[in-house]
C-alpha cells in the first residue's frame, strides 16, 4: 500500500505559501483564515465518517498529562540517588522547563504550517524525505518503547499483587493484550475519561507511597536490624556514565512533548494548546519534584525500580492496585500514538482515513496489534525499567525533543542571522546551540545506558531475555 507523501516544501521559502497567504488575509477578514487553516488540518471536521476533531483543551489537558505522568516519575527518585538532592532537583526543574519551552517550539511550529500531523512532517519541510523517515522511525521507536517500559510496570504490578503466582512473561503477555485493546480506540476523545482515570490513579498510588516511606523507621529494601547507610547525598558525585544515565531518565520524564503533535490535530481548537501544555507541564514539573525528593530522602540509595515498591509488599500492593489502571492507559497511549501516526502515514490523502471502510479497520488494528507486539518483545529484552526509560531518552528523544526543535524555530527564524538585532542574533545562536546539546545528550546518554547494560548482564541484575523471575521481589 502506497503512503502518500506531504507536498513538497516550497524552496528557499520559510513556510508553505497557503500559510501566508492565510496569515495576509487574516489581516482583511478573520473567516478567511480560519478557512484556510482547516483546509490544512490534517483531520477535518465531518458529520460524513468519522470526526476526530473533537477534543477540547481540558480533555487534552488530561491526555497530556498521561502521556507524562507515570513511568517517569516511577524512575526518578532512583536517579537523585546518583545526582544527588540539589543535582538531581536542578535536573528535574532545568529539564522540565526545558522540555516546555520545546514543547511550545513544536505548537508554534505546526500553527505555521497546520499540515504537520507530527514531527516526521515537520522534519520534511526542514529536512526533506531523509530526516523525515529518521524523525519517524525514532519517534515510533521512542513510544513503542515507552509502552514497553509500562508493560514492564504493568507486569511488576501483577507479580506484586499475585506474590509472584506466574511467569514474568505470562504477565506481560497479559498486559499486552490488555494494552492493545485499549489503544484500539480509534479516536483520543473517546479515550478522555480513561486518561483522567488513569492519571487519578498513578497519582494517588505515587501518593501513598510518599506518604507511607516517611512513617517507616528505616527503608523496606533495607537491612531491618542493625546499622545501615541510607544513601541520602545533598551533593553527589557520579561517573560520567551513572550521570548520564541518570539525566537522561530525568529528561525522559518530561520529553515527551512530540507525542502532543497529534492530540492537536484532533483538537476542535487547535490554537488551544499552549492552555494544555501549560496546565500539564507545569502539575508534571512540581509533582515530579514534591515525590521524588521526599521518597529520596527517606529511601536513598534503597528506593526500589520502579518507586511504587519503596514502602513495603503491603503498601506496595496496594499502590500497584490502585496504579495498575494508570500504568496500562500510559502504555495505552503510547501504542495508540505511534499507531496513529503509522496509520495516518498510510492512510493520508485518501478517502479510507476518515470512512468506516474494511480498509481504514484492517490498517488501524493491524497498527495497534503490531506495535503491541515489538513492545513486549523490547520489555522482555531489556527487563529492567530504568534502563530501558533511559535508553529511550537518549537514543530517541536526545534527536527529536533537543535536535529538531532547535531546527524548527531555526527554519521559522533564519532571519535572525542575517537582519536581526543584537538580542535576535543571540537567541538565533542559543537555538543553534541545541543542535550539539541533542548530540552530546544522544551519544553520551547511549554510552552510559551501555555500559550499565552490560554491567547488570555480567553482574546478574539481568538474567536473561524473556526470563520467569519475579521482578517485583515479592516472592
Amino acid at each position: 500500500m502506497k503512503v502518500s507523501p506531504l507536498p513538497a516544501p516550497p524552496p528557499q521559502q520559510p513556510e508553505p505559501a497557503v500559510d501566508k497567504i492565510s496569515l495576509a488575509s487574516a489581516s482583511l477578514d478573520p473567516s478567511v483564515e480560519k478557512c484556510a487553516v482547516e483546509d490544512n488540518e490534517v483531520f477535518r471536521k465531518t458529520t460524513d465518517g468519522v470526526d476526530f476533531r473533537t477534543v477540547g483543551w481540558v480533555k487534552a489537558s488530561s491526555i497530556f498529562l498521561k502521556v507524562m505522568f507515570a513511568v517517569g516519575v516511577l524512575s526518578i527518585p532512583q536517579s537523585m540517588y546518583t545526582l544527588g538532592a540539589i543535582g538531581g532537583s536542578l535536573s528535574v526543574l532545568v529539564w522540565g522547563a526545558f522540555n516546555t519551552y520545546t514543547g511550545l517550539i513544536l505548537g508554534n511550529f505546526r500553527e505555521a504550517h497546520p499540515r504537520c500531523h507530527s514531527i516526521a512532517d515537520m522534519a520534511y519541510l526542514v529536512g526533506g524525505v531523509v530526516v523525515k523517515e529518521i524523525c519517524g522511525f525514532l519517534f515510533i521507536v521512542a513510544y513503542i518503547g515507552g509502552a514497553g517500559a509500562g508493560i514492564i510496570g504493568v507486569a511488576t504490578g501483577l507479580n506484586a499483587l499475585s506474590h509472584h503466582a506466574a511467569c514474568t512473561v505470562y504477565w506481560a503477555v497479559i498486559a499486552t493484550v490488555v494494552i492493545a485493546c485499549a489503544a484500539s480506540i480509534r479516536r483520543l476523545q473517546a479515550l478522555g475519561w480513561l486518561t483522567l482515570a488513569g492519571f487519578a490513579s498513578i497519582y494517588i498510588a505515587v501518593f501513598i507511597v510518599v506518604v507511607a516511606v516517611t512513617l517507616r523507621s528505616r527503608p523496606a529494601a533495607a537491612p531491618q536490624t542493625g546499622d545501615f547507610e541510607l544513601g541520602y547525598h545533598v551533593l553527589a558525585y557520579p561517573s560520567f556514565a551513572a550521570g548520564m544515565v541518570a539525566s537522561s531518565t530525568i529528561f525522559y520524564s518530561s520529553c515527551a512533548t512530540s507525542a502532543f503533535l497529534p492530540v492537536v490535530s484532533e483538537m476542535k481548537n487547535p490554537k488551544d494548546y499552549r492552555k494544555a501544555l501549560f496546565t500539564c507541564m507545569g502539575i508534571v514539573t512540581v509533582s515530579y519534584l514534591c515525590f521524588s525528593l521526599v521518597v529520596y530522602r527517606w529511601c536513598g540509595k534503597w528506593v526500589a525500580s520502579p518507586s511504587l515498591g519503596s514502602a513495603g509488599q503491603t503498601i506496595k500492593m496496594v499502590a500497584y492496585g490502585i496504579g495498575l489502571l494508570g500504568l496500562i492507559v500510559s502504555a495505552c497511549l503510547y501504542i495508540h500514538i505511534a499507531s496513529k501516526y503509522i496509520f495516518v502515514r498510510i492512510l493520508r490523502n485518501s478517502r479510507h482515513l476518515q470512512s468506516n471502510t474494511a480498509i481504514h479497520w484492517i490498517t488501524w488494528l493491524g497498527c495497534t496489534s503490531s506495535t503491541s507486539a515489538i513492545a513486549f518483545v523490547f520489555s522482555q529484552g531489556v527487563p529492567v525499567f530504568n534502563f530501558v526509560t533511559a535508553l529511550i531518552g537518549s537514543v530517541c528523544f536526545g534527536p527529536i525533543a533537543i535536535i529538531l526543535p532547535g531546527w524548527l524555530w531555526i527554519y521559522d527564524h533564519s532571519q535572525y542571522r542575517t537582519s536581526g538585532t543584537l538580542r535576535q542574533k543571540v537567541v538565533y545562536w542559543l537555538h543553534v546551540a541545541l543542535i550539539p546539546l541533542g548530540a552530546f545528550v544522544t551519544i553520551g546518554g547511549t554510552y552510559g545506558v551501555g555500559l550499565q547494560i552490560r554491567d547488570a548482564y555480567s553482574s546478574g541484575v539481568i538474567g536473561s531475555a524473556f526470563s520467569c523471575a519475579d521482578n517485583s521481589n515479592s516472592s
